[in-house]
């Protein structure tokens, strides 16, 4: 019998969105027009919050999520409320294998500093109160390496991406120790940036780098963050290829990441993507070190409605575990369920059944 993490991640766990239910997408509509002040917004969604933080524990997860509900985007509204970025509407939006998404974006205006006023501490401080001691809060935040997608650095105030990593690594430093500060214990940084070194589509870097010197950045810059960490933190990372309307970006196994990012990179656990052959085998997890960080298996997807065979779940972890100790592995789903305030073409009562199927299936195995 393999002992019970009780440090997160957790055997069951999730990446964090959640589907936006009808009254919180009208109400968040209603205050763009100017027909709700921003006070009203703010109670519907502490009231969803609520709702969906009670189904969370009551369906047995660990470590509940505020199902990013007060952001539109995943990514955009944490990094616009950090100095020196700002969010705008540029000429296109990120192509997926389907098609262009809605047109919103981030850029560099100046040199990058974190906003000890940043939106995100008071919102974690509202959550953490709704949670109180009944579940673990888990933080989602997007990577620093977000930071680092071709185009976005302001060549006037960085002429090095070298430069400009140094200042991205200390304004994520100061981040998680504001978090920390109001009580994330959970923290995870959701990163498409290294899931897109993944991908052998995917072939121009910033400042001319190649493949292997964009790879090792994105290492410098992950450890550089977590360097001096509190030791009771526990940081994650999420790799996504792209999670848009139940649509992808990129595909691409872990091959041309793993012998640096997977097997150095010094967070406490890693979710993967592996819902379908878009992700590739389980080979390249034997460069995870034994005994190092966990590996969250993304084997249930959010993109559909379907419910996975629980049979077949458990014969992939057993594969998985073949080259990680299965005293090693979690499961999750490989995303989250709205990463945008779109949401993925599922109903949300087929979103919790998809959650409590992880639940099961963890118990079982584990």
């Amino acid at each position: 019998m393999t002992k019970v993490l009780t440090q997160a991640p957790f055997r069951a766990d999730h990446v964090g969105s959640l589907l936006r239910p009808v009254n919180l997408l009208e109400a968040r509509q209603d205050f763009q027009e100017g027909r709700i002040t921003k006070e009203q917004l703010r109670e519907v969604e502490n009231k969803e919050i609520k709702r969906i933080v009670d189904k969370q524990i009551e369906i047995g997860l660990e470590a509940v999520t505020d199902g990013e509900f007060r952001r539109r985007f995943w990514h955009t509204d944490f990094l616009e409320h950090l100095n020196g970025i700002e969010g705008y509407v540029p000429e296109q939006g990120y192509l997926f294998s389907q098609g262009e998404t809605e047109r919103y974006n981030i850029r560099n205006t100046g040199k990058v500093t974190f906003n000890p006023d940043h939106p995100f501490i008071r919102d974690f401080i509202e959550f953490k109160e709704i949670v109180g001691d009944r579940a673990v809060a888990k933080q989602t935040i997007p990577s620093p390496n977000q930071l680092f997608h071709v185009g976005l650095r302001n060549k006037d105030f960085y002429p090095t991406v070298e430069d400009y990593a140094k200042d991205v690594i200390k304004t994520y430093q100061d981040a998680l120790q504001a978090f920390y500060d109001v009580g994330v214990r959970y923290l995870q940084l959701d990163d498409v940036f290294i899931a897109g070194l993944s991908s052998p589509d995917h072939t121009e870097f910033d400042d001319g780098y190649t493949r292997e010197q964009a790879i090792d950045l994105a290492l410098r810059v992950l450890n550089g963050v977590l360097e001096g960490k509190p030791e009771d933190l526990a940081v994650t990372t999420h790799l996504c290829r792209g999670n848009y309307r139940s649509d992808w970006a990129f595909a691409g196994s872990y091959d041309l990441i793993a012998p640096n990012l997977l097997a150095k990179e010094k967070v406490d656990g890693f979710f993967l993507e592996y819902d379908d052959e878009r992700s590739g085998d389980f080979k390249p997890l034997d460069y995870i070190p034994n005994g190092g960080a966990r590996v969250v298996l993304g084997i249930v997807t959010s993109k559909t409605g379907e419910l996975e065979d629980k049979e077949a779940l458990k014969a992939r972890i057993k594969e998985a575990s073949q080259y990680v100790p299965l005293e090693q592995l979690c499961l999750s789903p490989q995303c989250g369920f709205a990463s945008t305030h779109h949401g993925n073409k599922l109903t949300e009562d087929q979103q919790w059944e998809k959650l409590k199927l992880v639940i099961d299936v963890a118990k079982e195995v584990w």
